[in-house]
């Protein structure tokens, strides 16, 4: 059944490469490792450890806490709902990091309303939003259509 889970890691992670347009070589790279290891995880021969899977978060620009689901290192069924939540609000090309920060507290807050607590990588998530926002405005400034908006 473990191998199952690395295998879904290792599809899930080649769609968000391709997504990227990045090929193996660059991913590794940008993600500070081995070629033929990521392959074997992409694979499913190979069971990545948390912090290879946090790099290589990091090099996709996409949450750690999905990851992990997928390779089974945090409770999966409990807490999937709420992390793929967290990462689709991430992803979005089209928010500013604030627009992603308000979102999330929004999000929060309705959970806590509703009885549920707020995972710990609530923290996290808002301060890859802050960091996405940094890293981007630049671009958005220079975006003639963004700044029409």
């Amino acid at each position: 059944m473990a191998s199952l889970k690395v295998g879904n890691l290792g599809e899930y992670l080649r769609e968000q490469r391709r997504n990227a347009q990045l090929s193996l070589r660059q991913l590794a790279d940008a993600a500070g490792v081995s070629n033929p290891y990521l392959s074997q995880i992409e694979r499913g021969l190979r069971k990545p450890s948390a912090e290879v899977l946090q790099q290589v978060a990091k090099a996709l620009r996409i949450s750690a806490e999905t990851l992990y689901v997928r390779a089974g290192i945090l409770d999966a069924e409990r807490d999937r709902d709420e992390v793929e939540t967290r990462a689709v609000i991430l992803a979005d090309p089209t928010l500013t990091g604030p627009q992603k920060q308000a979102l999330l507290q929004i999000y929060e807050s309705f959970r806590k309303e509703n009885g549920f607590t707020v995972g710990d990588g609530a923290a996290d998530a808002q301060d890859d939003a802050a960091e996405h926002d940094t890293r981007t405005a630049g671009a958005v400034e220079d975006d003639p259509q963004r700044k029409a908006d």
